[in-house]
């Protein structure tokens, strides 16, 4: 398991992501919970580059050959998550914009570590 972020301050609010990659390292999930308080709601710089990223990441994969996308986006609700599947047509495909996701999150966490924590686990198969 590895950690991103680690807040300096209580803070009362803070976006906590949790990612979960395959044994070659390739996104399987990822859960986006809370908002970052960092500024007004719709000025915020730490809830607007963590939204753009999971959404963007979201609509490159959607409809892909080769990749099942499950999940659920409520910006209001401070909720993103989904679930990847992926067949040997996507599997490229979903690694390179699975590091791309998560390249960008790890670098929001390392920048704003007082709103925003990252967890990312490996799912190993028996």
């Amino acid at each position: 398991m590895l950690r991103f972020g680690a807040p300096s301050i209580k803070a009362a609010a803070m976006i906590r992501i949790s990612a979960v990659l395959d044994e070659a390292g390739i996104l399987r999930a990822c859960t986006v919970t809370g908002h970052a308080g960092a500024g007004p709601w719709g000025e915020d710089v730490v809830c607007a580059a963590v939204s753009i990223l999971t959404r963007t990441a979201l609509r490159t994969l959607l409809d892909r050959e080769g990749i099942s996308v499950r999940g659920e986006n409520t910006p209001e609700r401070g909720i993103f998550q989904m679930e990847l599947d992926y067949t040997g047509a996507g599997r490229e495909f979903l690694a390179a914009v699975g590091l791309f996701l998560m390249e960008g999150l790890v670098s929001v966490c390392e920048d704003y570590p007082d709103y925003c924590v990252m967890t990312i686990h490996t799912e190993r198969r028996n």
